[in-house]
């Protein structure tokens, strides 16, 4: 009988003013991570896509490559001057910018991460949001594709020293989008110009199929677009800002939410039931529905089908962010920000709410790739107070707290959804655990086994104290002084005596008033 493969192990990169350190990740054997790799001074990091590399950038100008399996450093590359850098999703090439003098200084530069060697370079005035990383790659790096003036370029992954091996022609493109798994369709956004509207279009990669677009959606008002592609390469989702709200409902603009996919059965919006922005929208790993945010506070929630039919209402409430675990079987939906830190774990393969509570001021947060971790975590410079980690099950209970001096970056390494089991397997293989850790560690005595198995048995147990401020407890104190009464709210032998004395000449006053009458 053929023994089942361990799941892959969860590690989680942990990033502070010092450096970087790989944890273990959950199950804690101990209740605590245990250290993989000790503190390397950097100050930026990053995973590649599939998890296989890790990129360091150091306070000299080094940018290091780790193999993520081992954690031992594979490439070092000295790049003076160096802004930024970008790894790419199977970690085969890294991208940087430096500073740049004038335009015969080709200051992106592409790196094989295997021979240290440049195999690409191209000038690029400045960076932003839309025009980095400059070179974009699709998941399984079979299509690579630069935004450029009019138009976007299109590489052989394989071999860049070819150059540009076609073009997409699209007058005044600002923006574009290529779709990641797989990488067949690239959708790019043209704004407002003289009076014309703005627009989004869907073209196929392939070069003898760029002709004509396969999908065109425009829009009035619309100042910027978030492009997101569906796991497939079917469907794009559009959220279309404009800054200016023309009804004043809203001082930060209007949104709207738009969907058009590439075989043309659909292309307009999604019939949202309320009014308001368009907080947040996400893709199952499926690929075939996807949930939205929207609407004014308190918002709502609905998760929709590829064909914009609702599937299921996940209610209202402070939310403004929603993560689908990679197994698409739970949701968290969550108000972060200048939200309160409401978190509401769901079930949406069983249609139900598992359980609801709070991860205030945090800035970042994802699932683990097993699907069954939740991790939030307050980092710097977005906040500067209270930096720290939690990690929550799937049904929301807390799991993991660790809080920081100060914190720069958590990020889980990431693994492939299919290396781990249906979450069913992974609890009851963790359960295994928790069940050999007593026997592992019992080596208590047998007085404090048996009062913990009375303690245990015994379903009345006390319950803890409620937390008292120090205020509170002196006033509790001078309140015991006063009247007899201890803090706890039990009553002293003096006091219980004076309250039987009081009883009793109550009982001899109504006896003597009831003789007399």
């Amino acid at each position: 009988m053929a023994v089942a493969e361990p799941p892959a192990p969860l590690d989680i990169l942990v990033r502070d003013p010092e450096g970087f350190t790989i944890w273990s990740g959950p199950p804690f054997s101990s209740g605590e991570p245990s250290v993989k790799l000790n503190k390397v001074p950097c100050t930026s990091t990053k995973f590649s896509e599939d998890g296989s590399k890790l990129m360091v950038i150091r306070s000299d100008s080094v940018i290091s490559i780790y193999d993520s399996k081992n954690l031992v450093e594979i490439r070092s590359l000295q790049i003076p001057n160096v802004l930024a850098a970008s790894i790419s999703p199977c970690g085969t090439y890294v991208q940087t910018f430096q500073k740049s003098t004038s335009p015969q200084d080709k200051n992106v530069v592409l790196w094989k991460t295997d021979t240290g060697e440049s195999v690409y370079q191209v000038f690029q005035k400045n960076m932003t949001k839309t025009t980095w990383p400059s070179i974009r790659f699709s998941s399984d790096e079979a299509v690579a594709c630069r935004l450029a003036t009019n138009e976007a370029q299109f590489f052989d992954p394989e071999d860049f020293s070819k150059g540009i091996t076609h073009r997409l022609r699209v007058p005044g493109i600002a923006a574009f989008e290529l779709s990641r798994t797989p990488g067949s369709h690239v959708a790019a956004f043209v704004p407002e110009s003289k009076g014309m509207p703005g627009n989004v279009q869907i073209f196929a990669c392939a070069k003898e199929l760029q002709n004509q677009p396969i999908a065109r959606k425009s829009f009035f008002r619309c100042s910027s677009v978030q492009l997101n592609w569906n796991y497939g390469s079917t469907g794009l989702l559009v959220v279309v800002q404009s800054d200016v709200d023309k009804t004043n409902q809203s001082y930060y603009g209007e949104s709207k939410l738009n969907y058009l996919t590439t075989d043309g059965t659909y292309e307009g919006l999604v019939p949202l039931r309320k009014e308001g922005p368009v907080h947040d929208v996400q893709w199952s790993t499926s690929g075939k529905e996807f949930a939205v945010v929207y609407g004014f506070m308190p918002a709502m929630a609905t998760i929709f089908d590829k064909k914009c039919n609702p599937l299921l209402e996940l209610g209202t409430g402070p939310y403004n962010t929603i993560r689908w675990n990679p197994k698409g079987k739970f949701i968290c939906l969550a108000g972060f920000g200048n939200l309160p830190g409401d978190m509401a774990f769901w079930d949406y393969l069983e249609k139900k709410k598992l359980g609801s509570t709070k991860a205030e001021l945090s800035v970042t947060s994802e699932w683990s790739p097993d699907g069954r971790y939740f991790m939030t975590a307050t980092t710097a410079p977005r906040l500067q107070v209270d930096n720290g980690i939690k990690i929550f099950n799937h049904n929301g209970s807390l799991y993991f707290k660790r809080m920081f001096d100060k914190l720069f970056q958590v990020d889980w390494k990431p693994e492939s959804p299919d290396k781990f089991g249906d979450i069913a397997e992974l609890s009851k293989s963790v359960d295994s655990l928790k069940l050999e850790e007593p026997t592992k560690q019992g080596q208590g005595s047998k007085t404090t086994q048996a009062s913990s198995k009375t303690a245990g048995s015994n379903p009345s147990v006390q319950k803890p104290a409620a937390y008292r401020p120090p205020h509170a407890k002196a006033a509790a104190a001078v309140q015991a002084e006063l009247f007899g009464v201890s803090p706890s709210g039990e009553m002293s032998k003096n006091a219980l005596k004076n309250k039987k004395k009081r009883e009793k000449q109550r009982e001899k006053k109504a006896a003597e008033a009831a003789g007399g009458s």
